[in-house]
């Protein structure tokens, strides 16, 4: 078991129990999976940035992503149905609570003018989307081999029923929340 697994099995768990009065430790929320999309929209000129982007999401992820292809065509794009233009990873079990801690305790504090994620990011459900402008910013990218910037989509589903229950979560988990005016 890895650091953030324990805290949440030690720390989070009884504490959302005893804050929402669950009557069951299986009632108590917990994360499902992780999922990191990167869109790659120049792929359609250059293979090669498609494959690049492979290997920096396999990098950062610690498993190996599936290409995802179009699904409609666009003309004004210059994209046919079928064609690849990004690629997507899920993360479970102890693979996603790894991939969290470093983001959480290293990627994230290394942004430019680190404020804190947006707390409003929650889709209703209690799933949580965050937008990551490059990748620059994990320590396992090699800068000198990346040829584009590019960002990505990261994901992170959970079982709770509410935004409340989720936010306090990922909040408990050691997510740094921007603190609202």
């Amino acid at each position: 078991m890895n650091r953030l697994s324990e805290k949440f099995k030690d720390e989070v768990a009884p504490a959302l129990m005893q804050q929402f009065g669950y009557s069951t430790p299986m009632a108590v929320p917990r994360l499902s999976k992780v999922v990191i999309n990167m869109g790659v929209g120049d792929a359609i000129g250059d293979a090669k940035l498609l494959d690049q982007a492979a290997d920096e999401l396999s990098t950062i992820a610690g498993q190996k992503p599936s290409i995802t292809r179009a699904r409609k065509s666009i003309a004004n794009f210059k994209l046919r149905a079928g064609m690849a233009i990004g690629c997507r990873v899920t993360l479970r079990g102890r693979r996603m609570y790894e991939f969290l801690d470093r983001l959480m305790n290293l990627a994230l504090p290394r942004v430019r003018d680190f404020r804190g994620v947006s707390a409003r990011a929650f889709d209703g459900r209690g799933n949580y989307t965050l937008g990551i402008r490059d990748q620059l910013i994990f320590p396992e990218v090699n800068y000198a081999k990346v040829q584009k910037v590019k960002g990505m989509n990261v994901c992170i589903v959970t079982t709770a029923r509410t935004d409340e229950e989720a936010r306090a979560l990922l909040s408990g988990l050691g997510m740094p929340f921007r603190k609202q005016q």
